[in-house]
């Protein structure tokens, strides 16, 4: 069908636009700029070409968030508390957008820390509530954020939030936990492995039985007097879509479980397609050719297409009994939209859900991308009625 530029910004470079998508979707949460990342893009049209594409992405968003950073140092040196955060929040996010294509190794880590760095102090000024938590995990911890519900007086119901390949617990607050805030549930927002933090800066790879790092975080959480232990759903988006899943299967203290996408059914099945279009056609996928082997600690593709056979729900859906929603998009270009139906239909919950955004809706790219807030909604609007 046919994309306006909001969503292909690239044209027919899939690459370059879902990844600018991504970070224009965070724009009703304040922490980008469009006229900034269209400066940024405008650039980059003209580096289309160019021999190495990465090396074009990473030197204009770390441009435009240099520049950024220099103006929330600006403001705080003169004391404007508020606007420096604004600016360290959005020069964070293209920081961490300069990331993207940088393979694995010192240089991906270095802009990585550096991301951080400037998107923590931009999320202290402005949301000094926010806390920076660590989640005890196997003898280490998983970091993660945690956003307090709005005017609660006492334990409240709480939301863990597991995020995709592609995002962070940074992005994730925003999205989700300031629409959850507001209607009265805390939100723990987590790297696990695999994620994030935990994937860049400390070297933690993915792990098919997620409901070990999804029990850590309902653990940690009922041991905080602020949350209701027996209302504790978890969420997970894109990827964290077969996370949040799995966790529900295994771990039944979760009291709902959200599916914000489906992720593919056969995902071994996925990754040897994206090894193949990635050498044939590179442009046409959503996913760098190091992504899923780099998240899932694998020494080259074909290890990484080994692991992924883990990744499967098939077996597994029907453990899942508590209340579940799978929310997915109509126009899905990453995971087609089959694959909720599937994932919907073998679900052994008596209370299941599923919603599928077409285009005049909103929400029908991948993840809900293209309008979050509709997403979002619709999934906080169910936890109303089910949890």
């Amino acid at each position: 069908m046919s994309r306006g530029p909001w969503i292909d910004h690239f044209g027919d470079d899939f690459l370059w636009s879902n990844a600018t998508l991504i970070i224009k979707g965070m724009a009703p949460y304040g922490v980008v700029a469009l006229g900034e990342i269209d400066r940024a893009c405008e650039k980059l049209r003209a580096r289309a070409a160019e021999p190495d594409r990465g090396k074009a992405w990473k030197e204009e968003w770390t441009a435009l968030g240099a520049q950024i950073e220099k103006r929330g140092d600006d403001a705080l040196a003169r004391g404007h508390k508020s606007t420096a955060g604004d600016f360290y929040l959005r020069a964070g996010i293209y920081l961490y957008n300069a990331e993207r294509f940088i393979p694995p190794g010192a240089e991906k880590r270095e802009q990585g820390a550096h991301a951080y760095k400037v998107w923590h102090q931009g999320i202290r000024l402005r949301y000094p509530k926010v806390e920076f938590v660590e989640v005890p995990y196997e003898g280490t911890t998983l970091a993660a954020l945690f956003m307090p519900a709005q005017d609660a007086t006492g334990p409240a119901p709480t939301v863990v939030v597991v995020n995709g390949m592609d995002n962070a617990k940074e992005m994730s607050i925003f999205f989700c936990g300031l629409e959850f805030a507001r209607r009265g549930y805390n939100t723990l927002c987590l790297d696990g492995p695999g994620m994030g933090e935990m994937r860049r800066m400390r070297d933690m790879p993915s792990r098919y039985d997620y409901e070990v790092p999804g029990a850590a975080a309902y653990e940690y959480l009922s041991r905080r007097r602020d949350v209701d232990a027996k209302r504790v759903a978890i969420m997970g988006y894109s990827f964290g879509g077969y996370y949040s899943s799995r966790i529900a299967a295994f771990e039944k203290r979760y009291a709902a479980c959200i599916a914000l996408s489906a992720l593919h059914w056969d995902l071994a099945a996925w990754q040897a397609r994206i090894k193949e279009a990635n050498r044939n056609s590179p442009k046409s996928v959503a996913q760098s050719n190091f992504q899923w082997r780099w998240v899932a600690g694998a020494a080259d593709e074909d290890e990484g297409i080994e692991i992924a056979k883990k990744f499967s729900l098939k077996d597994v859906a029907r453990n899942i009994i508590c209340p579940f929603l799978v929310t997915h998009a109509g126009n899905d270009r990453v995971v087609p939209v089959e694959n909720a139906q599937k994932l919907y239909d073998a679900v052994g919950s008596k209370n299941k859900t599923i919603k599928i955004f077409g285009t005049e809706e909103g929400g029908a790219e991948h993840a809900h991308v293209d309008n979050r807030q509709i997403g979002v909604e619709f999934a906080a609007d169910w936890l109303d009625d089910n949890l």
